[in-house]
């Protein structure tokens, strides 16, 4: 059992979301930076499904009530137990009666903590992530609050070791980020073509508006093409016949939206583009007021994209696993 002393700013439960509920408007929710999710599991020996705890800027006091084995991946928030310093991107052996306590993390917006065995809340439609809106999922459907308490999964005593670790070549930095690759469409011909050229060339700067449900960014006004908005739609010039927001879809109401896992899953803002999914991992690290532009990829090369990430993933898999 862990006992959350102090909860951090917005920590939550998630590992990889729901699926299947997109046709009755539930997103996926789950962990915003899944390689880093998936990484923190590998280190404790769990199944990259398994809960995690998602913390966001500033990490949570936690009490350990019981022996276990943990890891953080993701952001470096300067870990500590009882006030001495832990590294990320490793394993860890806690004591019963030991405090695990985060501070802000310096690079990075999200790290991800493992305890082997897992986060064992109940699951709510098929995952454990919690979904905030409604309140479902994870732990009583919220972020974590003083006094909570958290139980841990059955361990499988033979994948459980403390001296795994990912090689530094697999660790990303987060303080220059290569751009972000998007495939664009579906609405991309609503805009001028001076805009579409001009989505691509701006620098755009993450906003405090941006969170799990989606990253507002601010550039420049994008001017759509003038035409009689036909029935169904709005009388903004952004406005379309409703249509489905995949995970990662940038909707543009006036500043581009990029939407997350939490988002909402259709609507009637045009959809210009939508970021690839392992690129939807690293903007997941981008803190507020990060800059950063969108570059421009075709379905080939995000499919090439999604390939790569995953044999990156199958190598730190077996490297933590010698």
């Amino acid at each position: 059992m862990i006992k959350v002393i102090e909860p951090g700013i917005s920590t939550t439960v998630q590992d990889l979301g729901r699926f299947g509920h997109y046709h009755i408007g539930m997103p996926p929710s789950g962990a915003m930076d899944l390689f880093s999710h998936k990484v923190a599991n590998y280190l404790v020996g769990n199944d990259e499904s398994d809960a995690t705890l998602e913390i966001t800027y500033q990490g949570p006091d936690l009490k350990f009530e019981a022996d276990a084995t943990i890891a953080i991946a993701g952001a470096d928030m300067d870990a500590t137990v009882d006030d001495e310093p832990i590294a990320t991107w490793e394993s860890h052996q806690i004591n019963a009666g030991d405090v695990l306590s985060f501070d802000f993390s310096a690079e990075g917006a999200r790290s991800y903590l493992a305890v082997a065995g897992g986060i064992d809340v109940p699951l709510m439609m098929e995952s454990r992530s919690t979904y905030p809106l409604i309140g479902i999922g994870g732990h009583e459907g919220r972020p974590l609050q003083n006094g909570d308490t958290l139980p841990i999964g059955h361990v499988d005593d033979d994948s459980v070791r403390s001296d795994r670790r990912v090689p530094d070549e697999h660790r990303p930095t987060y303080s220059d980020m290569e751009p972000i690759r998007v495939v664009m469409g579906l609405c991309e011909y609503r805009l001028t073509d001076e805009s579409k050229a001009e989505f691509l060339d701006t620098e755009w700067t993450v906003t405090p508006e941006a969170d799990r449900v989606g990253y507002r960014v601010d550039g420049i006004d994008l001017e759509f093409i003038e035409r009689e908005q036909p029935f169904g739609a709005g009388t903004d010039p952004s406005n379309v016949v409703d249509l489905g927001y995949p995970i990662g879809s940038i909707q543009v109401p006036e500043q581009p939206i990029v939407l997350m896992r939490d988002a909402v899953t259709g609507g009637g803002y045009a959809t210009i583009g939508t970021v690839i999914s392992p690129d939807r991992n690293r903007l997941a690290q981008h803190r507020t007021h990060q800059s950063f532009s969108f570059e421009a990829v075709s379905i080939d090369e995000a499919l090439a994209a999604r390939e790569a990430l995953s044999d990156r993933l199958e190598a730190i898999h077996a490297a933590v696993n010698k």
